[in-house]
């Protein structure tokens, strides 16, 4: 009877190591030198304003979505550097301006997203972090069907910060789930028909994000 008491003792005592051992397994962590790289969508939701000369009335930016490619890498549990890439299309209008709502196409923006981040709690399964970011955004490949009498769009590049929050979710040791929220202060310079019409556009868009990760 000892014995079997004794054989019972230690197979409990090695079903709570294991146990042990399989929550490790099960929740990692985040840790100096980690790099995650994710793929995702992203949703770019102007909330417009601005200026324009000559004939006045708002810029506007349509809300668009695209594929997104993101990449973070720890220099502590806690302090992170992440890097966000997409690209949205665009459709610009002129609202309220003497001429009514005017047309001026369409245009790519690439909006490349440097962010500082800091993780609150990084051993946690539900991670969330803060951060603030640097932000420089092109515009490219204008098109669409401008109304009449536009004839050129162009977009200077802008550069602006991006306050930023969001929380990653361990779903097994290398994959993690993440939702993420930046708000981009974008407020570009614009000039129709070769500087004839100037503007500021403060498109200052929420740029929305869910994206998988991997963790090597």
């Amino acid at each position: 009877m000892k014995s079997w008491g004794r054989l019972a003792a230690a197979a409990m005592m090695l079903a709570g190591a294991g146990g042990a051992m399989a929550q490790e397994v099960e929740l990692r962590g985040k840790r100096a030198g980690d790099f995650m790289i994710g793929l995702g969508a992203v949703g770019v939701l102007p909330t417009n304003g601005g200026s324009v000369g000559t004939i006045g009335g708002t810029p506007n930016a349509s809300n668009a979505a695209s594929p997104l490619l993101d990449g973070t890498y720890f220099f502590t549990p806690n302090i992170a550097l992440n890097l966000i890439a997409a690209t949205t299309r665009h459709k610009l209008t002129v609202t309220n301006s003497a001429l009514g709502t005017v047309n001026l196409g369409t245009a790519w923006a690439l909006p490349p997203t440097l962010t500082v981040q800091y993780h609150l709690m990084p051993q946690s399964r539900i991670s969330p972090y803060v951060g603030v970011g640097l932000n420089t955004t092109f515009y490219y490949g204008y098109g669409g069907n401008p109304t009449t009498g536009i004839n050129r769009v162009r977009i200077d590049p802008s550069v602006g910060v991006a306050p930023n929050i969001g929380v990653d979710y361990e779903i097994a040791p290398n994959w993690l789930a993440n939702f993420d929220l930046k708000w981009i202060l974008m407020q570009p310079d614009v000039s129709v028909n070769s500087g004839f019409v100037r503007a500021r556009a403060d498109i200052n868009p929420f740029v929305i994000s869910a994206a998988l990760r991997y963790r090597f």
